[in-house]
């Protein structure tokens, strides 16, 4: 049976792009909320779905490993892929000798390997953590602009939002209602074992592909999904799907991607169980909408307790008018990637990371070792200067 992979083991089967932990931190940007597809396997190592195929990732101080699996069907015909490649096979197989000199021993540290075959496999990668983004930039401007957004951005760096499959995203976050994050971990990972494709095994964990929006939409599969626990979600999952096969067409969701921020929010509000909070994460999390602020109970407390904001002062419960207006609140504070902001706090508020507030922070450690540097090499230029 394969195994999940540990970059302990060995690089030879594991890929690699650099990428600094300040631009992107793996346990906060996965672990925070935005998705519910990936766990850790291994320490430091999170193994989930994307692009309909299985990953392992890990991170070095200035490296993001990559391992990606072969699903059930290529494991199949992987004798007849390798006749048909016998001379892309040696030619990889001449790149393996050419790199034995660079790789270490297993037991000793890791070096960054990228070969040709990996250009697909990358952009993916990079599409998905939207790595074309300079997270550093729009750290220190929000920082500038917003006080304790920089104390907590000393703590809390390189969370990224992620640019999921809209599919993916819409149909996870309609499980979200009245919920939490392991249960909505659970509840997405039964329905893609109930309707997604199987694609690999690995120790005893079976992985499956996210269900095509033909198979959301059949008309077993509130009854299937509510015997799995999904209560009143079963509805609003089989409809919106149905709503969306039978009106829009399965391109729809990927087209509100090209539209403005409110036309995609209003778009996706007319789908069953998708109120303005669900819609905002999807246009944040998959269309391409940075200035989307999702707004719960949470991020309601963030705004009050942390900015004194007087939004909704008296009111019990979240409305369309408060929605918008805290979102305003940060988008004026924030500027277009206020979405982005809004999540390195939503992510700092929550319990599983708590720990984090009392280790020393990362950018301050630097800053400490920088002003070392300085002091040494300016008593190093007094000293060379006595000298002459």
């Amino acid at each position: 049976m394969a195994k999940h992979a540990v970059l302990s083991a060995g690089t030879k089967a594991w890929r690699s792009l650099t990428c600094a932990k300040s631009e992107l931190r793996l346990d906060l940007t996965l672990g925070c909320g935005q998705t519910f597809r990936w766990g850790e396997t291994a320490d430091g190592h999170w193994t989930g779905v994307m692009g309909g195929r299985v990953w392992t990732l890990t991170q070095t101080d200035d490296t993001l490993w990559y391992h990606v699996y072969n699903n059930h069907d290529t494991q199949e015909e992987k004798s007849g892929r390798k006749r048909r490649a016998g001379v892309s096979l040696q030619r990889l197989n001449k790149s393996e000798k050419r790199l034995k000199g660079v790789l270490k021993e297993e037991e000793e540290a890791p070096v960054a390997v990228t070969l040709d075959y990996d250009t697909d496999e990358e952009k993916m990668l990079r599409d998905y953590f939207q790595l074309n983004v300079n997270l550093g930039d729009l750290y220190r401007e929000w920082g500038e602009a917003d006080p304790h957004f920089k104390h907590i951005a000393n703590i809390f760096t390189g969370v990224r939002m992620l640019r999921q499959d809209p599919t993916e995203c819409l149909f996870s976050f309609i499980c979200t209602s009245n919920n939490h994050i392991s249960r909505i971990q659970g509840m997405v990972g039964r329905l893609c074992q109930s309707l997604g494709s199987p694609l690999c095994q690995l120790d005893q964990t079976s992985y499956y592909d996210f269900p095509s929006l033909s198979a959301l939409a059949d008309s077993s599969v509130e009854a299937c999904l509510r015997d799995l626990g999904f209560g009143y979600r079963a509805r609003f999952l089989q409809q919106s799907a149905k709503q969306i096969q039978d009106t829009h067409g399965p391109q729809w969701l990927q087209g509100l991607r090209s539209v403005p921020y409110l036309q995609a929010r209003d778009a996706l509000r007319t789908l069953p169980g998708v109120g303005v909070k669900v819609a905002d994460c999807v246009c944040l999390m998959s269309l391409d909408k940075a200035d989307a602020v999702p707004v719960d109970t949470h991020v309601w407390q963030i705004a009050k307790r942390d900015y004194n904001c007087a939004a909704g002062t008296g009111q019990k419960s979240l409305t369309d008018k408060l929605h918008r207006d805290i979102g305003d609140f940060f988008r004026e504070l924030w500027g277009p990637y206020a979405g982005w902001a809004h999540s390195v706090l939503f992510c700092a508020d929550l319990k599983k990371f708590q720990k984090l507030k009392e280790m020393p922070p990362l950018k301050q450690e630097e800053e400490e070792e920088e002003e070392e540097k300085k002091v040494v090499n300016k008593k190093a230029k007094i000293k060379t200067e006595e000298e002459l």
